[in-house]
């Protein structure tokens, strides 16, 4: 599991299970950024890795997050990436490094862990979790104990996640 967005004494957490190459992921971040910007620091909002069979450079994305995660720009690089998930789905492996340059992040250790798989293990667990949990699609939010998928349709969604903090959070 990653960096959070926030502290992580925060009273409620929402999982946001996402492919790194999944356009719907990327319309996805209009309702994250809305929800942090909602509940700020009462919000913890974790970054979970589900990468697609389909989606080719999936899994690598997810080892390049955790890796922006470790550099302390994880959410700017995962943001960042699904801006360019057309671009990842053409050009592969090398937007990543692209995607870390742009940031400032320290190319040769971001390369390194590219190679040396470091982050293999965190990306699987949360593959696996995934799957125990019943998350077959992306994004998919997982708050108080609760899945709700956006893989098939966004519409909605954002109401019924605040509707769950808003109970969280008045008790």
């Amino acid at each position: 599991m990653s960096d959070s967005t926030t502290a992580p004494a925060s009273p409620v957490v929402l999982e946001a299970w996402f492919d790194l190459q999944c356009p719907d992921c990327f319309q996805a971040l209009d309702d994250v950024r809305a929800l942090r910007e909602k509940y700020a620091d009462r919000l913890d909002v974790q970054l979970r890795h589900f990468p697609l069979p389909k989606h080719k450079h999936a899994y690598a994305a997810a080892q390049a997050a955790e890796e922006a995660f470790e550099q302390g720009k994880g959410w700017p690089y995962a943001e960042a990436l699904l801006a360019r998930t057309a671009e990842l789905a053409e050009r592969g492996e090398p937007v990543l490094m692209e995607v870390a340059t742009e940031l400032g992040l320290d190319a040769e250790e971001f390369d390194t862990a590219l190679i040396d798989g470091r982050h293999l293990l965190t990306v699987d667990a949360d593959e696996a979790e995934g799957k125990a949990i019943k998350v077959t699609g992306t994004p998919t939010y997982v708050v108080d104990g609760e899945r709700l998928d956006g893989g098939q349709s966004q519409d909605g969604l954002r109401e019924r996640i605040e509707e769950i903090i808003d109970r969280l959070l008045n008790g």
